[in-house]
């Protein structure tokens, strides 16, 4: 399924908080879902010593930027945004992420995807709490509904394979443009072709049109689990927004494309462009077949 890559330098804290999911997963697999891998490097300040580990997991967990709240020129809260694009840099390979040792040091750590599974369950961290509060960031982290492509986050020894211009495929001689075709699984576009110039045109409709989304590492949301907070939780004693708050869910019927909004027992039809908008706290997103 995932694979990630993970570093680390040293630091310290106290707070907890909800990430459950991609930092200390152990490492053998997790039935009934196939393997996620994720390396990490860890950096100790004094002595600069890194090492790096693969430990599999069954989520990816994303720390949301804490973003200051403002009012509008009717006393109403701004909620601010962030793109799902940015969150996921933790995943780049480059960025690095404060966490704490079992020894209790302070580390940082990076980690890198080295491959991904046929779904990826991606956890929103909300909620941080300390000895006398709980907080929760309300950031909407906005995503695309389809056609999410996370081929940028996957890292493949040697670079991922880029697709030959059209001119490339031209200047190639048979055997060049069969074995193209055979790689990718598409040999019966070879067959019972005679002429050179059509085995040439049926490559270049091939490179063309299909070979970016097979070399893609695209998804589509299947559901979204999301956490909203009543507007009076922190007034008259309301503090805690992970018990007064309520959890809802859309979800897609495939069969239709229609998406819903569910909460216990009540299920109401929703707009794909306002699902992007919401406080989600678990998105779960299938491949592209």
């Amino acid at each position: 399924m995932t694979e990630p890559r993970n570093e680390s330098n040293d630091k310290g804290g106290e707070e907890e908080d909800d990430r459950g999911g991609s930092d200390e997963e152990p490492d053998q697999p997790q039935a009934p879902l196939a393997p996620q891998h994720l390396k990490t490097n860890e950096h100790k300040p004094q002595a600069m010593v890194g090492t790096t580990t693969e430990t599999h997991f069954l989520q990816l967990t994303l720390d949301i930027t804490e973003k200051p709240l403002f009012r509008d020129e009717d006393g109403g809260l701004v909620i601010p945004q962030e793109p799902l694009v940015n969150v996921l840099k933790k995943f780049d390979g480059v960025s690095f992420s404060d966490a704490l040792a079992q020894n209790g040091e302070a580390q940082m750590k990076r980690y890198q995807l080295l491959k991904l599974p046929p779904y990826l369950i991606l956890h929103l961290a909300r909620f941080k709490s300390n000895r006398y509060s709980r907080e929760k960031n309300p950031t909407i982290v906005a995503f695309p509904v389809k056609n999410f492509d996370l081929s940028d986050y996957v890292h493949i020894p040697g670079g991922r394979e880029k697709p030959p211009t059209e001119a490339e495929v031209r200047a190639m001689n048979v055997k060049d443009l069969k074995a193209l075709l055979a790689r990718h699984g598409q040999d019966a576009l070879a067959k019972n072709v005679v002429e050179k110039s059509e085995l040439v045109e049926a490559t270049v409709d091939f490179v063309v049109k299909s070979l970016p989304d097979l070399l893609a590492e695209k998804y589509n949301l299947v559901a979204n689990i999301t956490h909203d907070s009543p507007s009076d939780v922190g007034r008259e004693g309301k503090h805690d927004p992970l018990q007064e708050g309520s959890y809802k869910c859309h979800v897609q019927h495939k069969a239709t494309g229609q998406w819903y909004l569910m909460q216990d027992l009540h299920v109401e039809e929703t707009m794909p462009q306002l699902i992007g908008l919401s406080e989600s706290y678990l998105l779960i997103f299938e491949r592209q077949i």
